[in-house]
C-alpha cells in the first residue's frame, strides 16, 4: 500500500502546492481522492496513469477539489476508455457532475459516469479491502472523511492442516476462505468422518492497514472515531495556531489541532495537508504538531508514503 500526494495546497495553489488530490494505491489499483484543478498534470508527473483509475472519492463540493474532474474526464475519454468510471461524493454532487462535464465543445460520451453518495458508512468492498466514510464539519456544504481499510487476515497453517489429514487441494482452499470441510479418516480400523474448522489451521488475525483521510473539516469526534487506531491519518492543517481564532468560522483545522485528532485516535502517524498560501515556512505548522503529537509530518506534491505490511 502507498500513498501519493499530488496536491497540497488549500484554496489557493502555489508555485510548490497544487490544488487538492491525492492517491491510495493497494495491489497496483490506484483510488483517487478529491480532483483538485491541474490533478490530471500531477498524475502525469508522478507517472500514474489516469485510465487505470476506477475510483475516485470526493470529500465535499467547494472549487478546489472538483475542478480537476472535468479535464480528466475529458482526457479519459479522449484517450479511449471504455470501462465504466465510478465517483464517490457527498449528497448533490449528482446535480452538479453534468455542467462540470459539459465545459467545452467537447462531450465525453465514450464510458459511463457512476455516481454514489457518500455521507455514511461502507460505500465500496473489494477484494481485501473497504472504503467506508464519515461526516466532517466544513463551512457551506456536506463534506466526508475518507477510510480505506485492509481486511484482517489470518495466515495458513499448511503443516498444521496437514497434521489433520487434510489433502493438498479444493480443501486447502476452502479452509483458507473461512469454510469448514468434512474430511474421512482412520479410526480404530474404521473410516470416519471428521470436520476440520478454519480456526484448526489458521493463524492468529491480522488487523489490516487502515488509511484515513479527511478533506477539509474542523476537529470532529466523527473522524476521531473513523480513525482510531490507523496508521495513516491525512488531515486538514489549513492554518497555523497564531490563525486559530478564524479557524472555527472557516471550517478548517489547524495543525496543532490536526495533531489533537491524531492523539485522541491513537493514529500511528499523521501527515499535514491543505496549507494555506500564507505559510512561506510549512515546517512551522510541522513543528507546532509536533509539539502535541511527535510523529507528524508535512506533506508535500509528490511525496510517496509506504504504509508497511502488518505482520
Amino acid at each position: 500500500m502507498e500513498i501519493l500526494f499530488l496536491g497540497t495546497a488549500g484554496t489557493v495553489p502555489t508555485e510548490i502546492r497544487n490544488h487538492p488530490a491525492l492517491i491510495i494505491e493497494y495491489l497496483n489499483e490506484p483510488f483517487l481522492f478529491d480532483c483538485g484543478e491541474g490533478t490530471q498534470r500531477q498524475m502525469r508527473l508522478a507517472n500514474v496513469n489516469p485510465m487505470q483509475i476506477d475510483h475516485i472519492f470526493i470529500t465535499h463540493m467547494h472549487a478546489d477539489h472538483i475542478l480537476g474532474l472535468a479535464g480528466l474526464i475529458r482526457s479519459i475519454d479522449f484517450m479511449g476508455r471504455e470501462k465504466e468510471l465510478n465517483i464517490y461524493a457527498p449528497e448533490g454532487f449528482q446535480r452538479i457532475i453534468n455542467p462540470i462535464i459539459s465545459i467545452g465543445a467537447y462531450l465525453p460520451h465514450r464510458f459511463k459516469i457512476n455516481v454514489h453518495e457518500a455521507n455514511e458508512g461502507v460505500l465500496y468492498t473489494g477484494k481485501g479491502y473497504t472504503i467506508t466514510c464519515a461526516p466532517t464539519e466544513h463551512t457551506g456544504v456536506k463534506s466526508v472523511a475518507y477510510c480505506f481499510c485492509e481486511n484482517t487476515k489470518r495466515h495458513f497453517l499448511k503443516e498444521k492442516a496437514l497434521e489433520l489429514g487434510v489433502p493438498e487441494g479444493k480443501l486447502f482452499s476452502r479452509l483458507q476462505k473461512g469454510h469448514p470441510v468434512e474430511i474421512e479418516v482412520s479410526k480404530k480400523n474404521k473410516i470416519v468422518k471428521k470436520t476440520i474448522s478454519p480456526d484448526d489451521v489458521l493463524g492468529t488475525p491480522i488487523i489490516g492497514r487502515k488509511v484515513v483521510y479527511t478533506g477539509d473539516t474542523k476537529p470532529c469526534g466523527s473522524v476521531i472515531k473513523l480513525a482510531k487506531n490507523c496508521d495513516v491519518l491525512i488531515h486538514d492543517s489549513t492554518f497555523s495556531d497564531e490563525q486559530k481564532d478564524i479557524v472555527e468560522d472557516m471550517g478548517h483545522s489547524t495543525a496543532k489541532q490536526a495533531a489533537e485528532v491524531a492523539l485522541s485516535a491513537n493514529v500511528k502517524t499523521l501527515y499535514l495537508t491543505h496549507i494555506s498560501q500564507r505559510y512561506t515556512d510549512p515546517e512551522k505548522l510541522e513543528r507546532e504538531a509536533r509539539g502535541v503529537f511527535k510523529n507528524s509530518h508535512m506533506a508535500y506534491d509528490f511525496m510517496r508514503v509506504k504504509v508497511p505490511k502488518h505482520e
